[in-house]
C-alpha cells in the first residue's frame, strides 16, 4: 500500500483512506462503522445523507467517489470526505464516540 493511501485506527476500526488534491480523504462508511458500531454502515450512511440534503448540506460538493483498496485488494469507488466535510458528517451522528471527549479522543488534541 502507498504511504498517500493508508488505514487509521479509531476505537479498533480500521478507517481507509487515500490521499486526493493535496488532502486526506476517509472513507465515509469506515468512519459511521467506527462511530456508531452499526451492523449496516452504508445503510446507515444512505438514511444520513438525505437527512444531510434536508439539512441543506451540499452533498455533491462535498463528497466524492474515489477509489479505495478494499479488504480483497481490489480498489473501489467510495464515498469519501476530506477532514473538514467528514466533522460535519460526524456532528450528525448522535453517539458519544462523535462528542469531543468521547471515548478514542485525546484530552488535549481531540478538539
Amino acid at each position: 500500500m502507498d504511504s498517500k493511501d493508508a488505514l487509521v485506527v479509531f476505537e479498533g476500526t480500521k478507517i481507509r483512506r487515500i490521499w486526493h488534491d493535496e488532502q486526506w480523504y476517509f472513507s465515509v462508511v469506515d468512519v459511521i462503522q467506527a462511530i456508531t458500531d452499526s451492523g449496516r454502515p452504508r445503510k446507515y450512511w444512505s438514511d444520513l445523507k438525505k437527512k444531510l440534503i434536508d439539512e441543506g448540506f451540499e452533498l455533491s460538493d462535498k463528497i466524492g467517489q474515489l477509489k479505495v483498496a478494499s479488504t480483497d485488494g481490489k480498489k473501489y469507488e467510495t464515498d469519501c470526505a476530506n477532514t473538514e466535510s467528514m466533522f460535519r458528517i460526524i456532528q450528525s451522528i448522535p453517539s458519544p464516540k462523535a462528542e469531543p471527549d468521547g471515548p478514542g479522543v485525546d484530552p488535549y488534541y481531540g478538539r
